[in-house]
């Protein structure tokens, strides 16, 4: 790239004006100056298409952030980093929320204002391409379409500013993964990343895991035990399933979030603790706001930046790239040749709407792998009524023709239709408690919560409609 980019620097104090000025040319930088927000957004107006804009934060007039917004406007594509003397958390947060790429604290030096600019203006290949991303214990991330390349971008913004993050969206797109994505590119990186399930827990185990439990604490407490928040700290902590915690819990989240501290449980000292706080749900917010469900306090406490994970079908770019990793992953982990696809099978994978997203696009490939049965992994891509497409009914007995599309598509069909079955009838007889139905099933609690999300199986007062769900 050429040293010749254009940059806008917009700061009102002269002396700090000249020596970032100063900075910049030294590296032969095209430099245009401008000492208010107005006069800045006068100078675009007017033509001024700068690579880079250098905003202060804290302006007299109109202030740095509604500058920002008005050079969005102007320029949505423009690229501006935030200058400011003062960490102000709230504010950092609204500039990237209003579209600013980068922020910077004054005083600096040269070393990070160089940084900052090679990042947004791409110099020496350091911005983010596209590529598979690795994030350790056989996780990645993967950004190909527009929508991921720009939470990329928040999250490598947020990631710096210690405050909680909300991660929304269906079941199986990525929410963990974009987890240990800020994680990884936060100054906690090097510390521990845990992440509790919070639906897969049963409720009354969920305080002791999550908090801790002294000697005596309760039945079976022979010895103390440190819980997540403890092991975490200094860490990342990830709060999956957020919306299944009960409302009791929630309470005494809330104070962990406001002070950083608590009490194990059979103990009366204080725990003071400095762990991030990351969430993920993939309820309905509102209904649940509405339902009591989520208390609407820890909601806001931890929508201090929402970043809305979109499901695979809006970003089918990044299909192709997925299947090859996937399939690179697990034959390495199977110890088996990788198989390649087919033409017609990319074409299957680009037109499947994916419900269940990531988890059920690596699935396919498993399975894919392990059976080896390209035409068997096509047909499954195919519309079909077993609860991944349109609403489900159990498998009526077929003609010959209407069977002649395989016995193994029939097969599945009748397996699929007899657990959903079975899982709606042990719900319907534990009256919808699930821990009870997982152990009259014999299944884990979290497998149980996941068939119930797979076959979309809802509670209603007289049936159980089974419909997709994702």
């Amino acid at each position: 790239m050429s040293n010749k980019s254009k940059i806008l620097l917009v700061d009102d104090e002269p002396g700090m004006q000249r020596y970032i000025r100063t900075l910049l040319e030294i590296d032969d930088h095209q430099v245009e100056t401008a000492s208010t927000g107005e006069e800045a957004l006068q100078k675009v107006e007017k033509g001024l298409e700068p690579n880079l804009v250098l905003l202060d934060l804290l302006m007299p007039g109109i202030d740095g952030l509604e500058t920002l917004e008005g050079l969005r406007k102007l320029q949505p594509n423009i690229k501006v980093v935030m200058l400011s003397c003062v960490n102000d958390t709230k504010k950092v947060v609204q500039a990237i929320r209003l579209g600013a790429v980068d922020y910077i604290t004054k005083p600096f030096q040269k070393a990070e204002l160089d940084a900052v600019i090679d990042q947004c203006l791409g110099i020496n290949q350091q911005n983010y391409t596209g590529e598979v991303e690795d994030l350790g214990d056989e996780t990645f991330f993967v950004a190909a379409s527009a929508n991921m390349r720009k939470l990329r971008s928040q999250a490598a913004l947020v990631a710096n500013v210690d405050i909680p993050v909300l991660m929304l969206g269906e079941s199986g797109t990525g929410k963990e993964v974009m987890a240990r994505l800020i994680h990884k590119l936060s100054p906690r990186a090097h510390r521990v990343f845990l992440k509790v399930n919070c639906a897969a827990v049963p409720a009354d185990l969920l305080e002791s895991e999550l908090f801790g439990y002294e000697a005596g604490a309760f039945t079976g407490a022979t010895h103390a035990k440190p819980g997540k928040f403890e092991l975490s700290n200094k860490g990342t902590i990830l709060l999956d399933e957020i919306g299944e915690m009960p409302p009791s819990l929630q309470a005494k989240l809330l104070h962990v979030l406001q002070d950083q501290q608590f009490s194990r449980l059979g103990s009366r000292s204080v725990i003071k603790v400095d762990v991030r706080i990351l969430a993920a749900t993939n309820i309905n917010i509102p209904e649940a706001l509405a339902n009591k469900r989520l208390r609407e306090d820890l909601y806001y406490r931890l929508n201090a930046f929402t970043l809305q994970i979109p499901p695979l079908r809006e970003r089918k770019e990044e299909i192709p790239i997925l299947l090859k990793h996937f399939m690179t992953q697990l034959s390495e982990q199977y110890a088996r040749a990788p198989l390649p696809y087919s033409p017609e099978m990319l074409a299957a994978c680009a037109n499947y709407p994916w419900p269940g997203n990531l988890r059920e696009l690596g699935n396919f490939v498993k399975r894919y792998l392990v059976l080896g049965d390209e035409k068997l992994a096509i047909n499954e891509l195919k519309p079909r009524t077993d609860g991944t497409g349109a609403e489900f009914e159990p498998a009526a007995p077929r003609s010959g023709a209407e069977s002649a599309g395989g016995l193994k598509s029939l097969a599945r069909s009748a397996k699929d239709g007899a657990e959903a079955e079975a899982i709606a009838k042990a719900l319907d007889e534990t009256n919808w408690n699930r821990k009870q139905a997982a152990v009259l099933l014999q299944i884990s609690y979290k497998a149980l919560l996941y068939k119930i999300r797979q076959y979309g199986i809802a509670r209603n007062k007289n049936t159980h409609k089974l419909s997709a769900g994702a």
